[in-house]
């Protein structure tokens, strides 16, 4: 592979990789830990998780999962002309960026909106809110759990096939 592919195939393959994490951190203890808490404590600890988690690390993890994706796939697309065999990891970043494009397109469309209203929702009716947010939110992780790790799994085999 050319410098740029491989660089941006490594980094696209560390940053969904993070988010995967991420994503499953959640699913596997967080929530668990959270669904054996009172409604007012699952309510305020989700605020405060949801305001701390936009911070610069994990913007660059979640954007540029999606970005660097999208530049492994130009340069490796640039890079080798068809049929080269150097393109053989092609077929694995497509698949890696459709599955990313998905886990984002669940967190827009259902997450973060499901975040907006927690915030949004009356604090002196927390098992409403919860209510509202719990189910759905947990459901929606895990799918965008699944994606993520399948994306992941690969741009990690596109490394292998590109011989990076």
């Amino acid at each position: 592979m050319t410098t740029w592919a491989t660089v941006t195939l490594l980094l696209a393959t560390l940053t969904v990789g993070l988010m995967a994490g991420i994503f499953a951190a959640f699913a596997l203890s967080v929530m668990r830990g959270l669904a054996r808490t009172s409604d007012a404590t699952f309510v305020e600890v989700m605020r405060r998780i949801n305001v701390e988690i936009i911070n610069p690390w994990f913007v660059f993890c979640f954007l540029g999962g999606a970005i660097f994706t999208l530049l492994a796939l130009f340069f490796t697309v640039r890079g080798y002309p068809a049929g080269a065999p150097e393109r053989g990891s092609l077929g694995w970043i497509i698949a890696g960026l459709v599955l990313y494009g998905l886990s984002l397109g669940v967190t827009f469309l259902v997450n973060v909106p499901l975040n907006g209203a927690l915030a949004a929702a009356d604090p002196a009716d927390p098992t409403a809110a919860r209510t509202a947010f719990e189910k759905r939110w947990v459901q929606f992780n895990v799918v965008r759990t699944v994606t993520a790790v399948a994306s992941f799994a690969c741009l990690a085999w596109a490394l292998h096939a590109a011989g990076a």
